[in-house]
């Protein structure tokens, strides 16, 4: 028995040693109070409470938070009530202030909230709320940040969650943008009709310019053909009248031949024929002498 009392003694001073042994974890803070008043903040670690002296006041997380506060009502400047909710992204950065800075935190937060969104929204007209939601979350931040400064928290950010006009101006909202939706539609439809007809016109007349260039072209081509062949002609003629007077032929067949060959180089197409005047004389003796042949016999 007389063991028993020192083992129990033991006991309770390491259950009471082991119960005063705090570790800290990270993104953590806890806050000390000795005899009811603040003592320190313990950061990241190992720590040893004074049993009976000291306590823990409050554990606080230091991560970015995220509060999604229900919706508000509020009246815009030309008094259309909405409803519109904010999400508030927040850290605490002084955990001796935020454990005494003020009671219940985040309805403090919430209750400020509403009343700057007030503040705010009544200052600007319905189709300026709509969209100007950078413009009021960025003065929400600041207003909320500077009045949390007191209270050890810093506002990262004020995010305007959902914007409700009342269900009438929603409608008259939808059938705006309905009609705005069809004047875009016959707008572009018209543009598009315009633009095919350019097209179809501007394909029309670039086919005809290649059609009346084809045409000019074969017309080309076929007078050069023509004016080809008439030298041919012309050449092979006065090579022949060259081989008859080197053959020793007379000056009046030479005449005859070349008389010959302006009627082959006509081809019956030509509708005048220059003959030279010294053969003139034997072309008109050539057509008699044709006629006395060709008379019919009595």
């Amino acid at each position: 028995m007389e063991f028993i009392i020192p083992i129990i003694i033991v006991l309770l001073l390491v259950v009471i040693l082991v119960r005063n042994i705090r570790i800290v974890q990270q993104a953590k803070a806890v806050v000390v109070e000795r005899l009811g008043a603040y003592q320190t903040t313990w950061g990241v670690g190992i720590h040893f409470k004074i049993p009976f002296i000291e306590k823990v006041a409050k554990t606080i997380s230091l991560k970015e938070q995220v509060v999604d506060f229900p919706p508000q009502p509020v009246i815009t400047k030309d008094n259309v009530t909405m409803q519109i909710d904010t999400v508030i992204y927040f850290q605490i950065t002084d955990p001796k202030l935020y454990t005494y800075g003020v009671e219940h935190p985040l309805t403090a937060i919430e209750n400020l909230t509403a009343t700057t969104l007030r503040n705010i929204i009544g200052e600007l007209e319905l189709d300026q709320t709509l969209t100007s939601r950078d413009i009021i979350n960025s003065k929400m931040r600041g207003i909320l940040d500077e009045a949390t400064d007191a209270w050890g928290i810093k506002i990262n950010r004020v995010e305007l969650k959902n914007i409700l006009p009342p269900r009438e101006i929603q409608d008259a909202m939808e059938k705006q943008m309905k009609a705005e939706r069809e004047r875009r539609e016959s707008i572009l439809k018209a543009e598009g009709e315009k633009k095919s007809a350019i097209l179809l016109a501007e394909g029309e007349r670039e086919s005809a310019i290649l059609r009346a260039d084809a045409k000019k072209q074969a017309q080309i081509l076929e007078a050069e053909g023509q004016a080809a062949a008439l030298i041919k002609v012309q050449t092979a003629t006065a090579e022949g009248i060259k081989l008859i007077k080197e053959a020793g032929a007379s000056e009046e067949v030479i005449k005859l031949r070349a008389l010959d060959a302006f009627s082959a180089a006509a081809d019956g197409k030509a509708t005048k024929i220059i003959i030279p005047s010294e053969i003139q004389g034997l072309a008109g003796l050539a057509t008699s002498f044709k006629e006395v042949l060709t008379e019919p016999k009595q």
